[in-house]
């Protein structure tokens, strides 16, 4: 290699002026359909824990205490930040935040909970109509998820009632 090929790759390196953005200084907007974490209105939350159900990672955790209280854990651990509860909520009581910079040492700042009384629906006053067939074969009872240890625990059933459960599949060990 030449030194006039090395002046001339200097030269076309210089021509171009800066490459690279001045982030902590002057920071760009996010885009428009940028998804952050997870933010929960508790005012707009029925506590129908589809949330919980639906997410990938199990970061929203779900404990009834009694039969009138709904607590509703996120923990922001292992989040994706995919949207997925935001879609299933049925009264939007979830947002996606456009806030990126989501680094902290107490993960406690990343965190919410929500406690919810869960007499009758929110939104009309009256009592939940009764399940569909279908809606029978989703969780539930009580949820009894481990908000200490921040996991998710299958305690519910998944029959519908009056039926018989399929047997199981019997195993041969060596």
């Amino acid at each position: 290699m030449s030194l006039l090929s090395k002046v001339k790759e200097a030269w076309i390196g210089l021509r171009s002026g800066r490459a690279t953005l001045p982030y902590p200084a002057a920071p760009r907007p996010t885009p428009e359909r940028f998804r952050g974490r997870p933010i929960f209105d508790p005012a707009k939350c029925i506590g129908c824990a589809g949330c919980a159900n639906n997410c990938p990672s199990r970061e929203i955790l779900v404990y009834d205490p009694c039969q009138e209280i709904r607590i509703i854990h996120y923990l922001g651990l292992r989040c994706t930040y995919c949207g997925r509860c935001a879609d299933v909520c049925p009264e939007n009581a979830i947002t996606m935040s456009r806030d990126f910079e989501t680094a902290t040492d107490q993960i406690s700042d990343l965190q919410q909970r929500l406690e919810l009384f869960m007499s009758a629906c929110q939104r009309c006053g009256r009592c939940f109509t009764p399940p569909s067939p279908l809606e029978k074969l989703k969780l539930h009872g009580y949820r009894m998820d481990d908000i200490e240890r921040g996991q998710w625990i299958f305690v519910s059933k998944s029959y519908l009632e009056g039926e018989k459960p399929v047997e199981d599949i019997e195993l041969e060990w060596d």
